[in-house]
């Protein structure tokens, strides 16, 4: 019988020298006249250990890692392709604490499959939402998505059936669904994990999105910095649409919808819904002003359904196991599961999905494990550049989108970044600063003139000159953004920023400037 390993093909593991690996395991087969076959899946979301090469036992997928090309004759030698004992052999895959402590709804397939394989994508529970939404009214299929507590995973947790309901309920000749891949947080990688992993379950998606609102076309908008999540997202559009998925009939029904990827430059303002949607029509990438809202006047003036990577991609599971199953994970108003993203200073760096509701203590100290330095945990950022900075007597916070607001923090798109006791947090304020001014659209004056006037202010308490009067003024420059700006970007990077200043006091108390000696 065949046997099947699998070579992750997913960015980190490309860089971290999979496709080497790959290579080198082809020529062994080769050289020893082995019956196997390679299968290039996503990553299972656990970096430390890429390349994690799996090998299909009688007992289950046994994982081994992280392998480099030069370990890979003693891997045959040790007869791994039977789950041979080596020190690489980290036992069955899905015992691995890191995996087996996940609840994995969103990202059950990823790591798991061919991602460009519909045979694959079919045998593991794919098109199931899809196939029950064709039976069903429109409205019921927004309903569901409604009823399963579903908010938006991109950042500002809007529920996700209040934005279709709105679409649906629109007069226009033309609607779209406009999924925003522009994921541009720092220490955030789950939406090009799903688009390189598991492409047909963000397709999928889109399709029930489309036929819930009304919409016969989608557009997937992502940076030009995610080449391989564009050309697996390309690929299975095509594998897709040659199947009959995509078109003019989904699936032999009345519905059509078809779907296409549009590249960005970049921007990190365009990953803000009407940004994106400038950019998406060609363009200048600044924000418009609301309202109206692009649930009534969005890409080209028309309906059109802003969701993330995220949101989409866990509707299908919402459709196929219904809303109540959903619903029942989490807490609060916060349901469901979300893809943790742990990164940064930290020892067991990845993907970790889970429902709302762990401690971030038990995110850094348990499953993340503590700093890679081994050195004391001072500060954790939830929530990409704009999020605000934590300390550890925050560390009871539940991950829940109204128990971050209520600390001044936000969940945004789930990044959690660690920094240990080296971290001086007068800097990271600076850079939150310098980080709008580069990335400001200009477009207000808040966040184009403040930003730059924060940096500058930055560097005087640093330098020590007059350090509590421009701490003051660091202040109301903050409220004066937060605000007066026109988007999150602006109105969010006062949270990094007083957050530093509020918990991290000492690092705003520089030695004062000496004078040089006549």
């Amino acid at each position: 019988m065949t046997v099947t390993i699998f070579v992750p093909r997913d960015a980190a593991s490309l860089a971290l020298g999979a496709d080497k690996v790959a290579t080198a395991i082809a020529q062994e087969i080769e050289l020893r006249g082995l019956d196997a076959r390679i299968v290039r899946n996503g990553s299972r979301g656990m970096a430390w250990l890429e390349p994690l090469v799996e090998v299909r036992t009688t007992t289950g997928r046994i994982a081994y890692g992280p392998v480099k090309a030069v370990d890979v004759a003693s891997l045959f030698d040790a007869g791994f392709l039977s789950g041979g004992d080596h020190p690489l052999c980290l036992g069955l895959t899905k015992e691995i604490p890191f995996l087996r402590q996940q609840t994995r709804l969103t990202f059950a397939r990823c790591g798991v499959t061919d991602p460009l394989s519909l045979d694959d994508y079919r045998h593991y529970q794919g098109l199931k939402g899809l196939e029950r939404a064709l039976a069903m009214p429109a409205p019921e299929i927004v309903q569901e998505v409604t009823d399963s507590g579903l908010r938006g995973r991109g950042g500002a947790g809007f529920p996700t059936g209040i934005k279709w309901k709105t679409v649906a309920d629109a007069a226009g000749p033309q609607k779209y669904i406009v999924c925003n891949a522009d994921e541009g947080d720092s220490g955030t990688f789950a939406d090009r994990m799903i688009m390189e992993g598991d492409p047909f379950v963000l397709i999928e998606g889109m399709i029930i999105a489309g036929i819930a609102t009304g919409a016969t076309n989608g557009y997937l908008y992502t940076r030009s910095e995610y080449p391989h999540a564009i050309e697996t997202m390309n690929a299975a559009i095509a594998i897709a649409r040659e199947a009959g998925i995509l078109g003019a009939s989904v699936m032999g029904s009345p519905y059509a919808f078809d779907m296409e990827v549009r590249a960005g430059a970049g921007a990190y303002v365009c990953g803000e819904e009407t940004s994106l949607l400038n950019s998406l029509e060609g363009k200048r990438g600044i924000v418009r002003a609301k309202p109206p809202l692009p649930a009534l006047k969005g890409f080209l003036g028309r309906p059109t359904v802003v969701n993330n990577v995220i949101s989409l991609a866990s509707v299908p599971v919402i459709m196929d196991r219904g809303a109540a199953f959903y619903r029942d994970f989490g807490m609060g108003r916060s349901r469901g599961t979300i893809p943790i993203q742990i990164a940064g200073n930290v020892k067991y760096g990845g993907l970790f999905e889970t429902a709302f509701g762990l401690t971030l203590g038990q995110i850094i100290d348990e499953i993340g494990g503590g700093t890679a330095t081994g050195r004391p945990v001072k500060a954790v950022q939830v929530g990409g550049p704009l999020g605000a900075y934590f300390p550890r007597e925050l560390f009871d916070t539940p991950f829940d989108y109204e128990a971050f607001a209520a600390r001044d923090g936000l969940i945004g798109h789930a990044g959690v970044v660690v920094f240990d006791d080296t971290a001086d947090m007068l800097k990271q304020a600076r850079f939150a600063m310098e980080f709008c001014a580069i990335e400001s659209c200009g477009k207000c004056t808040p966040c184009r003139i403040g930003s730059t006037r924060g940096v500058e202010t930055a560097d005087k308490i640093a330098r020590g000159i007059e350090p509590e009067k421009n701490k003051v003024l660091l202040a109301d420059l903050c409220n004066t953004m937060k605000f007066g700006s026109l988007c999150a970007l602006g109105g969010f990077t006062p949270y990094p920023v007083m957050s530093a200043m509020n918990h991290f006091p000492e690092d705003f108390a520089p030695t004062p400037l000496v004078e040089a000696a006549e």
